[in-house]
């Protein structure tokens, strides 16, 4: 009950923090979905010949946005120190929207050939950089309107809208795969062929929305008395890292913070979701209600380490997510993949075949024949396989037929798979929670903006964003080890977890007033 009490807050502060987040959690929307769609964006623009490479450039168009995230908070934060949070974030919030929007519009790789992945990879780009702007300007926003001992509590309703924003992706998405046909059959080929491109273009609306509230701000009092006083910095990136003492603190933010803090997050959540369904085979759906379920229960605990981290400090909250993250991730991981495996299970029945669907290839003398085959596994899980084997006139088959496996879970698989996953949500919001406080408190007023954006954006942009893409690399160079792709993100949590431990202070209550 005290915890409750501590948790609220005045009204003017909650409708700073309510339009901080509300434009965040949209543009986590836009930048998520690429990366919840990464499967059928990669059979839509890029060449079907080899799926494996298309999700390998799919998941690197992915990371793409990642990398100039960097970028965008060197270009945006400069411009948030030397004109102002408020419009900084209004004009990246803008920038994000077009760009999903326009991602939405894009013909296939089947209509414009190698042109579609360009343009797509071209967008993502711009993704980047709007992001790479305004998760700073947000967090220094609601910062620097929040008094000390509330600093942790208040900054974590930001922290929250990364994780809601793949929450609200992921629902939209399955949301709009059933609603475009009764049948389930029907509704995956609609939402393959064309119905992907609808949480894209939704995207506008949420903007719109958001731009509104936006747009009915106030500036920083922080920076307005910067500014009154003539004191605005004329140079935030020289001031940020020429100058010694500034430029140690945006380093020890990366490498004893940032960077460990990026790779739990998207192993937790992103990284989850890709292994489900590429390595352990689960379904499209249960993949994506996994997630789901274990973000939604996770969720709340933000607001908690955010909280207790104005009590105890930031330091220790993070570097003892890190710590279970290095040591819980192999035997969580092989646990998702041992319930799963269908190897070592006897087969009980073959419950449904269906053979020589066959469909003429337009433009080609050859048909598509179709084999669908349902199988039961005495864990109870159900297995289906579609197989799309070329034939040609003359009688040839293709070399080797294209086969897509997916396994349906009962009950009791699949929630302990959501248990495996809340775990390490859990531990995404131990690490990020308390981060967003911990970051504003390392740098003065007049550079806060572009020091604390630098060093985030490299830690999750780069290190973090970089997580998906470098484990599927490792899987596939080393195919007979499942779990090989660990090893990048327990590797970058234990160097972080080290230097934190020994350099980093244990903040809290720190006078920002400067």
């Amino acid at each position: 009950m005290a915890w409750f009490k501590r948790t609220q807050f005045p009204a003017g502060m909650a409708k700073i923090i309510a339009a901080s987040s509300v434009g965040t959690l949209i543009e986590w929307y836009d930048f998520y979905i690429f990366g919840s769609l990464a499967p059928i964006i990669a059979s839509q623009f890029f060449p079907k010949s080899n799926p494996t490479a298309a999700l390998l450039s799919t998941l690197a168009t992915f990371a793409a946005g990642f990398i100039v995230r960097p970028f965008g908070a060197l270009v945006f934060g400069r411009l948030g120190d030397r004109s102002g949070r408020k419009n900084t974030f209004l004009l990246t919030l803008i920038i994000m929207g077009g760009s999903t929007f326009a991602i939405g519009l894009i013909p296939g790789y089947d209509q414009i050939g190698f042109l579609a992945p360009i343009i797509v990879l071209l967008l993502r780009l711009v993704q980047g950089l709007a992001i790479g702007g305004e998760y700073g300007g947000a967090a220094t926003y609601v910062a620097e309107h929040a008094p000390p001992d509330k600093r942790g509590l208040y900054t974590s309703w930001i922290q929250t809208t990364a994780t809601i924003g793949l929450f609200l992706s992921l629902g939209i998405i399955l949301i709009t795969r059933h609603s475009l046909d009764v049948k389930l059959e029907d509704s995956i080929a609609k939402f393959e062929k064309w119905g992907w491109r609808i949480p894209f273009l939704l995207s506008i609306l949420l903007v719109v929305v958001s731009i509104y509230i936006r747009l009915k701000m106030h500036e920083s009092p922080l920076f307005n008395k910067l500014k009154n006083e003539g004191a605005v910095s004329i140079n935030p990136l020289k001031e940020s890292f020429t100058h010694k003492g500034n430029l140690k603190m945006v380093l020890l933010a990366l490498f004893g913070a940032t960077m460990g803090q990026g790779v739990v997050w998207y192993t937790g959540q992103f990284y989850a979701q890709t292994f489900l369904e590429n390595m352990c085979k689960v379904d499209f759906e249960q993949t994506r209600t996994i997630i789901i379920w274990a973000i939604l229960m996770a969720t709340p605990m933000f607001i908690f380490f955010g909280a207790w981290s104005d009590r105890v400090g930031r330091k220790w909250i993070m570097m003892a997510g890190m710590l279970l993250a290095v040591l819980a991730y192999r035997p969580i991981y092989n646990r998702m993949y041992t319930i799963t495996d269908l190897t070592q299970v006897e087969k009980l029945d073959v419950l449904d075949k269906a053979d020589h669907v066959i469909t003429p290839i337009k433009g080609k003398d050859a048909s598509l024949q179709t084999s669908t085959l349902v199988k039961e596994y005495g864990n109870g899980i159900r297995s289906r396989e579609v197989i799309r084997d070329t034939l040609y006139a003359d009688g040839r088959h293709s070399i080797k037929p294209a086969s897509k496996l997916s396994k349906l879970l009962p009950g009791k698989v699949y929630w302990q798979l959501v248990w495996l996953v809340f775990f390490q949500v859990l531990l995404v919001t131990m690490v990020y929670g308390p981060i967003a406080a911990f970051l504003v408190e390392l740098f003065p007023t007049k550079i806060r903006y572009t020091s604390m954006s630098l060093p985030y954006h490299i830690g999750n942009g780069v290190f973090g964003g970089l997580t998906p893409f470098i484990a599927v690399l490792l899987s596939t160079i080393f195919p007979g080890s499942p779990l090989v792709g660990l090893w990048y993100p327990i590797s970058v949590a234990s160097v972080c977890l080290l230097i934190g431990s020994i350099y980093i202070d244990n903040r809290k209550r720190i006078n920002i007033h400067n």
